[in-house]
């Protein structure tokens, strides 16, 4: 399969890193309620950005990383791919996450005046925690018993680190039940209540996004195709219809609970399933589509930054404050924009000068390794 960039794609990473930071507003930027925003709450959460971000995950990865495994054929071929594949997301991951949790931490002990980091001690933990990728089950630990840290959205990447981890190991030893264990793994999770540590776990939309990368090597797939979405407006309406029904879905309006997070992966999964053929089925080309797709491909390090941007803007108004000078506190759309603005400068700055030159780091490292397996010993002779 190819490796190339689905723009639909990223659009989709747009939608759900917009999600996030407007879930995240309150409490992380407004120390104070929005009036505005505890209205729009109680009819729509987009907290589901994180479950689309999985989903996509487990697209993208095994559109490439399956038909790669699946074609070695000795033992030393396979350990060279998924060696490979963990160089590479680690490469990719780990240099902007390690930044900004080092970040943080500094904040918190020289920038904190107004607490808005949290304690020292809880972003000490939490940084060990995301550091050695088990942010999740800590995550879980805390709810409604201690403060986690001003890094608490790193569960979410421990988790996807775990699963970068297990996944080629899943993928050998399952071979041909591969799908089997997937759909199993999926109507485990639909039927079960979700308690914190089965949250900060959750593989259902992973596992959808998998499926369907299997799916989209079959001629099915193309059968499937949605080209009734070709209809001017009929995509976007159908991409707002079901962000709208998702959002609904996460409040506490929705009083099938149990059945919540499964119907989250479902949902997302039909949407990376939309997304997937790259026709502009979601949204048409313009304007709009580009700006969504720029944040979609500066998703990983928005995701990053929100929170200590955050932290840092209410770290402003509150000195503003104390100093007796001009302050948007008080103006929350003023607010916003600052934080905005200030979100867009420091993604850009990380993806040009942390994200790309470290991944491309680790792509000449792996096909460096590559070129030393295959060449000649220095000592060796031809007959």
């Amino acid at each position: 399969m190819s490796s190339q960039r689905i723009m639909d794609i990223e659009l989709l990473r747009g939608i759900a890193v917009l999600g996030v930071l407007f879930h995240h507003l309150q409490d992380s930027l407004f120390a104070v309620p929005v009036p505005l925003l505890e209205a729009i709450h109680l009819y729509a959460q987009p907290w589901w950005g994180v479950d689309l971000f999985f989903a996509i995950s487990g697209f993208v990865i095994a559109r490439s990383l399956i038909p790669a495994l699946r074609g070695c054929s000795t033992p030393r071929q396979t350990w060279e791919q998924t060696r490979n594949f963990w160089l590479r997301r680690a490469f990719r991951l780990l240099p902007s996450a390690w930044l900004w949790l080092a970040l943080m931490l500094l904040a918190c002990v020289f920038l904190n005046r107004s607490g808005a980091y949290g304690n020292v001690q809880a972003n000490i933990q939490a940084t060990l925690a995301g550091v050695l990728q088990y942010a999740n089950f800590r995550f879980a630990d805390s709810f409604f018993h201690y403060e986690y840290g001003s890094s608490f959205v790193y569960w979410s990447l421990s988790l996807e680190e775990q699963f970068y981890l297990l996944f080629p190991l899943l993928i050998v030893l399952c071979r041909k039940y591969l799908v089997w264990a997937l759909l199993a793994l999926v109507a485990v999770q639909l039927f079960t209540w979700r308690t914190p540590l089965l949250m900060v776990v959750r593989t259902d939309a992973l596992a959808l996004g998998v499926l369907l990368a299997m799916w989209s090597a079959q001629p099915s797939y193309a059968r499937w195709e949605p080209t009734w979405l070709r209809r001017p407006g009929l995509g976007l309406t159908v991409l707002i219809m079901l962000s709208a029904v998702l959002s609904f879905i996460a409040t506490d309006r929705f009083t099938f609970t149990s059945y919540r997070i499964g119907l989250i992966a479902v949902l997302c999964a039909v949407l990376v399933w939309l997304g997937s053929y790259n026709r502009d089925y979601l949204m048409p080309r313009g304007l709009l589509k580009n700006l969504m797709t720029w944040v979609g491909s500066r998703s990983y390090g928005i995701y990053l930054i929100h929170i200590p941007a955050y932290c840092l803007v209410r770290e402003l108004i509150f000195r503003l404050q104390t100093a007796g000078l001009p302050s948007p506190a008080g103006h929350p759309i003023l607010t916003l924009l600052v934080a905005g603005g200030l979100i867009v400068v420091l993604s850009e700055l990380n993806y040009r000068l942390v994200e790309m030159p470290l991944r491309n780091r680790g792509s000449r490292l792996v096909q460096r390794m590559g070129v030393s397996r295959t060449a000649v010993p220095s000592g060796a002779t031809s007959c």
